[in-house]
């Protein structure tokens, strides 16, 4: 392909990515790999190159573009040899008319700005769209992660999880050995903190409340070195069916329930009283992720952050039943956004006594995260993480 061919092949991804964006559709990374399935004459080289073009287009604005020529004109502000590759047809987009709109450049929705945390200074936005680093986490019920570290060239560890690695950003981990036989599975140091969070142990009874595809859910049970009773529930059934093939190859044990919403408590009732542990990794606006989906900017609006926040509200007061007295409510999100963190939680032990609070991250170290309420808060400046809130409660009655 041409520099004006991949030009042309990344407004035509873009085009996708703002409709998708706006229609609650599939991913950006999705929509790439969906285009090139279907155009096979493009070299690796050429589908990284437009790729990149693509995800530096996305992340460049946080305002949602008009549709991909005016996210890629307002890249090539920053980059003259994208200007250069508007050369018309056959294979390049139309030459630059004067006075075209261009999506112009920033980090942060405006509405947004005044929903973060204030610990989220403006000085570390940057941070929040930069690439995210690939983390793997260890199955340490089965290997350790210094074998690991010896089977992945080029792989450290991370800092902060005791479970996980940090590779090359071109590692295919699911293309390695060691992905087959159930020893790792990906997973962002900052995820990996919030099942520390939870304490798992041997005989433990854990409900995984938002389980989804079971990422946490497999990290407990390799916490708890598979010999803890965990359920994994969610609403979503093609979610929740991921989670049986990847508990097989990690060898775990657990049961998954789905909820029909809203008669998800129905579901629930055998449960009430009984759980150790009952994790609530909520659903949210994913705030905290945007390093690895930039385009989740795009997709946040008011009307979708007060719905997903009184969702939260919802999915915490279906959780307090389960837990037994002296055991224990872990609330996560991957948001930066205190209504959704500290907020909801203020909120819950509002509306329910009997509960206290720990430091969900005491038994990690120090330094970790900082306080926001009652829980803490980890950015990717000032922790190298996925941004996420998450906090530690125990029944006490």
């Amino acid at each position: 392909m041409t520099p004006s061919a991949r030009v042309q092949a990344a407004i035509e991804i873009l085009d996708q990515v703002v409709a998708s964006a706006r229609d609650d559709g599939p991913p950006a990374d999705a929509i790439v790999t969906a285009y090139f399935k279907t155009r096979r004459y493009a070299g690796s080289k050429d589908r990284r190159a437009v790729r990149e073009l693509v995800f530096r287009a996305i992340r460049r604005s946080a305002e949602i573009a008009d549709n991909g020529r005016s996210a890629m004109l307002g890249l090539s502000a920053d980059d003259r040899e994208i200007l250069d590759s508007f050369t018309g047809p056959p294979h390049g987009p139309d030459p630059v008319v004067k006075g075209e709109k261009r999506t112009r450049a920033s980090l942060i929705p405006q509405w947004v700005e005044t929903e973060l945390s204030p610990l989220v200074a403006p000085a570390e936005w940057a941070a929040l769209v930069q690439r995210a680093p690939l983390d793997i986490r260890v199955n340490t019920a089965r290997t350790t992660r210094e074998a690991m570290l010896e089977a992945f060239p080029g792989a450290t560890l991370t800092p902060l999880s005791p479970w996980g690695l940090r590779l090359p950003a071109d590692t295919r981990v699911d293309q390695h050995p060691a992905f087959a036989e159930g020893l790792v599975e990906v997973q962002d140091e900052g995820s990996q903190l919030i099942a520390l969070a939870c304490g798992a142990k041997p005989g433990m009874r854990i409900v995984d409340l938002c389980a989804g595809a079971g990422g946490k859910a497999l990290a407990l049970a390799a916490a708890s070195a598979n010999a803890a009773e965990i359920v994994a529930c969610d609403t979503n059934r093609q979610r929740l069916s991921r989670l049986s093939p990847r508990a097989d190859r990690a060898g775990a044990t657990i049961t998954t329930r789905l909820l029909d919403a809203p008669r998800e408590a129905e579901a629930l009732v055998a449960l009430q009283g009984s759980a150790d542990l009952v994790l609530v990794d909520a659903p949210c606006s994913g705030s905290g992720t945007w390093r690895r989906s930039p385009e989740g900017r795009w997709r946040l609006t008011p009307d979708r952050l007060d719905r997903v926040i009184a969702l939260q509200a919802r999915v915490l007061d279906l959780a307090a039943p389960l837990v037994k007295s002296g055991g224990m409510l872990v609330y996560a999100a991957c948001s930066l956004l205190s209504r959704e963190g500290a907020d909801q939680v203020g909120a819950f032990l509002g509306r329910h006594s009997g509960w206290t609070v720990q430091d969900p991250l005491g038994d990690v170290g120090n330094g970790l995260g900082r306080s926001e309420g009652v829980g803490r808060l980890l950015t990717p400046a000032h922790d190298e993480t996925d941004g996420f809130f998450v906090a530690r409660l125990i029944r006490s009655c």
